[in-house]
């Protein structure tokens, strides 16, 4: 049953209590799809290490590479986002949905590329506007997954969604990097509930803007 009225005012503490609440409540299906995240993104680390080393294959290497993280990952990765959110939502978990991103193929891959490409000019231009670019545009794969938006009116509503938001997102950023090297303390393991509790918490905002907004 979906949750339409969640109660939480859209803040860093608020976001991370419920996101904390809703690891618990599903923290198996959860778990499932952190995994899946891992093994999906597994190819990236081994294309990068083997980039380190000198061979005659680099430049294919470096092609395979790149269409792998532009036409593949942002699938899994956008559907991982949907699934947390259901999560947020209260609503029935279904592994299907790990591959929802293909049916909405294109708008994901173009959205992704299209974030990619303003962040990466903002943190070209300076250090800070990336970050500002990177906030504001934190809710592009939930508006693309969850209101089935084209890429360029996800960035917009996103850019318009996070107006005077943008400290609270960057406050969940620093947060969560926080919370990540903590669960590395806990020997590598508590890096998974650490990240699920961070997606969980980052949908969690999204939701509670989007009511907010709503209203």
């Amino acid at each position: 049953m979906e949750n339409t009225t969640l109660l939480i005012p859209p803040t860093v503490n608020s976001s991370l209590s419920y996101g904390w609440n809703k690891m618990k409540q599903y923290f198996l299906p959860l778990l499932l799809v952190v995994l899946v995240i891992a093994v999906v993104d597994a190819p990236v680390d081994i294309i990068r290490d083997s980039l380190k080393e000198p061979g005659e294959f680099k430049a294919l290497i470096q092609i395979i590479g790149a269409a792998y993280w532009l036409l593949l990952l942002p699938v899994f990765e956008y559907s991982a986002d949907l699934m947390f959110l259901q999560a947020i939502r209260n609503q029935e978990l279904d592994f299907k949905d790990l591959l929802a991103g293909f049916k909405n193929y294109l708008n994901v891959v173009l959205a992704h590329l299209i974030m990619s490409a303003l962040i990466g000019i903002a943190l070209v231009a300076l250090i800070i506007p990336g970050i500002i670019v990177a906030c504001r545009l934190a809710f592009v794969s939930y508006l693309v997954m969850d209101k089935g938006l084209e890429p360029i009116a996800a960035v917009e509503t996103s850019w318009k969604m996070t107006s005077g938001h943008g400290w609270k997102i960057f406050g969940l950023g620093i947060t969560s990097i926080f919370i990540f090297f903590l669960g590395l303390l806990c020997l590598i393991v508590g890096t998974i509930p650490a990240v699920i509790w961070i997606k969980a918490s980052f949908a969690a905002l999204y939701e509670a803007i989007l009511i907010e907004n709503q209203e």
